[in-house]
């Protein structure tokens, strides 16, 4: 009896939880500008603890090999950031002007995209209809996707640019971090109710252990492949070489089914100037993924994650059911750090003493 009543109190407690988010959602109006004003503010914050957390290990070497740790900071700060403004520096303008010029032959890739639907058409039109009226709704569906995707881009750099203000203070953030990192530790310390204090070390060094290598080594792996695919892009007389390196190691993120969002745009871009330029297109992009995937992955980012593959597939799939691109770049990260909290939760509860055998 008292089993089946505290199945009741969880039932009971679950609709309440779920009828609060419902209202929640309801009243989105609301809540939403204060939120959207709050993550504006914040995302400064984020990121820069992103990049901390990417750069303190780094620290942390250099120090115990004897270098003080001022210079140890200023020294890896002024490579990461200064490199990446560099980069900047130098390639923004050719980025913009391959972006502009993308922008201004966008009918020829429509028409050229038109032409290939046609083809397809004419080539399935004395099939049945049933199976022609799904084809035609495939590619209306494809149409569709390519246009939220093109839409959402160019959104997105538009975006980046409003907010150039919040984006320049990121750096000096970082450096603060990077410099009080021990003192923002012994705060949060502090500030953690003791009874959680040893359970939270042990659940942030778990989730530090099994995420921290993977998404240091897959963000090291991306640029490089991003970096030597325009290089080759460039070399071989392909359109857009710096736009088609940035998609390329940007979706090389997403584990399994990067390569292939990667290479889409390569292949339609490649269409437009001539059958060899595909092939050239392919192969490149296949020889990359081979090293990237043979020699690059297991030697810099390893077997850190410790999952097997079909569990990762179930989440990317997952992730980009519920976000879409961004789904899928961050649905293994999420992932790990599910796990671990599986993990320590099971243990936690397992620790806890049974009230019914305690009294005896």
């Amino acid at each position: 009896m008292d089993i089946r009543l505290k199945w009741y109190y969880r039932l009971g407690f679950l609709l309440l939880l779920f009828i609060v988010l419902f209202v929640f959602l309801k009243i989105k109006q609301v809540w939403f500008p204060f939120f959207k004003m709050f993550l504006a503010v914040f995302i400064p914050f984020i990121i820069a603890a992103f990049i901390t957390y990417l750069l303190h290990p780094i620290v942390e070497k250099l120090n115990d090999r004897g270098l003080h740790k001022g210079v140890a900071v200023f020294s890896i700060y002024t490579l990461f950031f200064g490199g990446l403004g560099f980069a900047f520096y130098k390639g923004l303008p050719a980025f913009i002007h391959q972006l502009k010029d993308l922008t201004e032959n966008a009918p020829e890739f429509a028409n050229q995209y038109r032409g290939w639907i046609d083809v397809i058409q004419q080539k399935t039109s004395a099939w049945p209809d049933g199976l022609r009226a799904r084809i035609d709704e495939g590619i209306l569906a494809m149409e569709s996707a390519l246009d939220k995707l093109f839409t959402k881009s160019i959104n997105g750099l538009l975006n980046i640019l409003n907010y150039a203000i919040f984006i320049a203070i990121i750096p000096f953030i970082s450096f603060y971090m990077l410099k009080d990192y021990d003192l923002m530790k012994r705060t949060v310390w502090y500030l953690t109710p003791r009874k959680w204090r040893q359970e939270g070390i042990l659940f942030l060094r778990d989730v530090d252990k099994s995420l921290g290598g993977y998404i240091r080594g897959q963000l090291l792996v991306c640029v490089a492949v991003g970096a030597v695919s325009a290089l080759i892009f460039w070399i071989v007389g392909m359109k857009y070489p710096l736009l088609l390196g940035l998609i390329i190691g940007i979706t090389n993120v997403i584990p399994y089914f990067g390569p292939i969002f990667g290479a889409i745009p390569a292949v339609i871009i490649a269409a437009t100037i001539s059958i060899k330029m595909i092939l050239i297109s392919v192969v490149i992009i296949l020889i990359l993924q081979f090293v990237e995937g043979n020699i690059l992955s297991p030697f810099i980012v390893g077997k850190s994650l410790d999952m097997h593959p079909l569990v990762i597939m179930f989440a990317l799939l997952a992730g980009g059911e519920v976000g879409g691109v961004l789904g899928l770049i961050i649905a293994v990260p999420v992932l790990a750090v599910l796990k671990v909290s599986l993990v320590h939760a099971r243990s936690h509860f397992m620790k806890r003493p049974n009230p019914k055998f305690s009294r005896s």
